[in-house]
């Protein structure tokens, strides 16, 4: 409480630079960044814009996830998948369902084994997150999986 009373100028540069830093993130097109745990994390990519964000970014995040679903010739992107990040010890880091084609995590460097599922079908990856060299992980489901029927 020290600091702040006989400091007051250090109060609002720290106050504008979250502002600034928030208002930059979302001029990036980048979606809001989320918190499970103590793990940062965003997802989304829905639109050229907030996917080429989220591409862009990825460089800076220490885990990147991608979803697709293969058609014919080549892969759509893909929303809703349910991401499940365990640690070496199999304990659960990460769980959320994705927004987007993507998901961005900030987890610690560490051995990890990734579930992501799409209309009851469950692809595993094993992914290892080093220290200062970003991840990242392409799951790609068959033909027909999350397609709607009428």
């Amino acid at each position: 409480m020290k600091i702040l009373t006989s400091k007051p100028g250090l109060l609002s540069t720290t106050c504008a630079l979250m502002v600034y830093a928030s208002v930059a993130h979302a001029a990036a097109g980048l979606p809001p960044i989320q918190r499970m745990g103590s793990i940062d994390y965003l997802t989304g990519g829905i639109g050229q814009t907030e996917s080429t964000a989220i591409e862009h970014a990825s460089h800076s995040w220490p885990l990147t996830l991608e979803f697709a679903v293969k058609d014919k010739t080549r892969a759509d992107f893909v929303s809703g998948v349910t991401v499940e990040v365990r640690d070496a010890a199999r304990h659960v880091n990460f769980k959320v369902k994705s927004d987007g084609p993507f998901v961005l995590a900030k987890l610690q460097p560490g051995r990890y084994v990734v579930d992501a599922s799409l209309d009851g079908k469950t692809l595993h990856k094993k992914v290892v997150v080093a220290s200062g060299q970003p991840a990242k992980a392409v799951f790609v489901w068959p033909t027909g999986t999350g397609e709607v029927h009428s």
